[in-house]
């Protein structure tokens, strides 16, 4: 019995110290059982580009994929900038109310849904370039940072998603396109060209020109859409702000009523652009009934070419931009590059001589211009300073034109009407401001009646010509009696008049 009682006093020590050293092991946390749970974290990635994208957490939750591959979030709790408290749960209306939204709804449709449950401050991560942010499982909006962006770069469309691993993919806003053109109008011809780049014309004249933008394929992403259309001209020209009309579709489509947009000039100095001639200004081309995606807006107006014009291959020139919303969910613009249009003006130099070559003062002259249907008289030729001889008509076009000489210098023969052409090619497309010399490629005087050179000067846009005129010809006398005996009769005459006068006093005094 004895026996039998210390073999279970040892059995129960032995248990006992088993139980002892078991402790420690609990205590200093190697068992398995006390293992922490573990966080997922997912990965988002920005493309390589300049874009600075803002991440904001709307909801947090448990993220899964069904056997479809689609994302799921369960156990939905709010992110740190939903519109909730941060960690609570989001009630169902509100899940409702999301998940009933059509996946083949518009960007705008589910972004106007979207926007109510989140705060656009203070992201949770902010990354460009290539770089990563890593964040637990939830539902994400990805946007480019306001004001980020310049130029003609569009914002990319608001991201919003449930967020596992994800590579962003941006969906930009769509630029519009915009084209700046005149047409050329040759009045001897009639002939009038069709929109281009470049024209000639004389000065006084008046020159049709076209802007022309497209509304981008994402217009109905906008709230408000900003539409404004900015021209500078260069000194020889002058803009006719009552000559403005702007049309749905091209120059021939509805006209849009003015009601709808200003007209900004730099003369009144209401432009917003202190480079700008005029600006055409629509704040909210939405109110337009109407325009959509890829409908086209097309201003016409002219100018008119004045005296300060720039003679010659430098021309004069015209340009014009589109600035338009590219942001659909916040503020921002961006603008189309410049396009630009050349018009160009020439001069006739008229140097009178003798038939020796030397300089002739004392001419007149009248310039007339061939005119579809007509003649028209373009303005009497003025001397070019003090030289008397030297004739200059500055700011002619291509066309058909005669000279006439109204006042002749003494003694010498009045010249014939003398009838030429002045004949210019340019280019009609055109992209480059430096290239601007370069588009006037030819320039000549031809004549068609009359004897006429012209020395051509396509950088001056000169046609210099010497124009002569012969003196009067003294014409040979042959045989004849001379003049002898008409002085012999003359003396005769003179001595009858006296006798016959002294006769009649004699018999008077009887």
């Amino acid at each position: 019995m004895k026996k039998a009682m210390k073999k279970l006093m040892a059995a129960l020590l032995a248990v006992a110290m088993v139980c002892a050293m078991a402790i420690p092991a609990f205590a200093d946390g190697s068992s398995s059982t006390s293992t922490a749970p573990v966080t997922t974290l997912y990965r988002i990635t920005a493309p390589a580009t300049t874009h600075i994208y803002d991440i904001y957490q709307i909801f947090t939750g448990d993220y899964s994929t069904d056997a479809a591959g689609a994302a799921k979030l369960a156990n939905i709790k709010w992110g740190a900038n939903g519109t909730g408290t941060a960690g609570e749960a989001v009630g169902q209306t509100i899940l409702d109310e999301l998940s009933k939204v059509s996946s083949s709804a518009s960007d705008k449709a589910k972004l106007d849904v979207i926007e109510k449950y989140v705060t656009l401050t203070n992201p949770v991560e902010t990354i460009t370039n290539g770089g990563t942010a890593d964040v637990v499982g939830g539902y994400y909006l990805i946007k480019d940072r306001d004001g980020s962006l310049s130029g003609s770069e569009p914002y990319t469309t608001y991201l919003v998603s449930v967020v596992g691993n994800v590579i962003i993919n941006p969906k930009s806003s769509a630029v519009p396109e915009f084209k700046k053109k005149l047409k050329d109008t040759n009045d001897s011809t009639g002939d009038v060209s069709g929109w281009q780049d470049s024209a000639d014309y004389d000065i006084g004249d008046y020159i049709p020109f076209r802007l022309q933008g497209t509304v981008p394929e994402d217009y109905d992403s906008y709230k408000t859409y900003y539409y404004a259309f900015h021209d500078v001209e260069e000194t020889g020209l002058t803009f006719d702000p009552s000559s403005v009309e702007v049309h749905l579709g091209d120059e021939n489509g509805a006209i849009i009523s003015n009601a709808y947009y200003k007209v900004l000039t730099k003369k009144d100095s209401t432009t917003s652009d202190t480079e700008c001639t005029f600006e055409i200004v629509f704040d909210n081309l939405k109110d337009v009934a109407g325009v959509a995606a890829n409908s086209t807006i097309t201003v016409t107006y002219r100018s008119k070419l004045n005296d300060n014009a720039v003679l010659g291959a430098h021309g004069n020139v015209n340009k014009a931009k589109l600035e338009y919303s590219n942001n659909p969910r916040g503020k921002g613009t961006g603008t189309t590059p410049w396009d630009n249009v050349i018009v160009f003006t020439y001069k006739v130099v008229v140097n009178k001589v003798d038939q020796a070559g030397q300089p002739l003062e004392g001419a007149e002259f009248t310039l007339t211009k061939k005119i579809d249907g007509g003649t028209e008289v373009v303005k009497t030729m003025t001397i070019d300073g003090s030289d008397k001889s030297l004739f200059t008509l500055s700011g002619l076009d291509d066309g058909e034109y005669t000279l006439t000489e109204t006042v002749t210098p003494a003694n010498y023969n009045t010249i014939s009407p003398i009838t030429f052409t002045v004949n210019a090619t340019h280019e009609i497309e055109w992209d480059s401001i430096s290239t601007r010399d370069n588009v006037l490629t030819s320039l000549t005087g031809d004549k068609k009646v009359g004897e006429i050179t012209f020395d051509v000067d396509k950088t001056a846009g000169s046609l210099s010509t010497n124009v002569v005129n012969n003196i009067g010809t003294t014409l040979p006398g042959t045989g004849g009696i001379g003049t002898t005996i008409f002085y012999v009769i003359g003396g005769g005459l003179m001595v009858a008049a006296a006798i016959l006068l002294i006769t009649k006093k004699r018999m008077e005094n009887r």
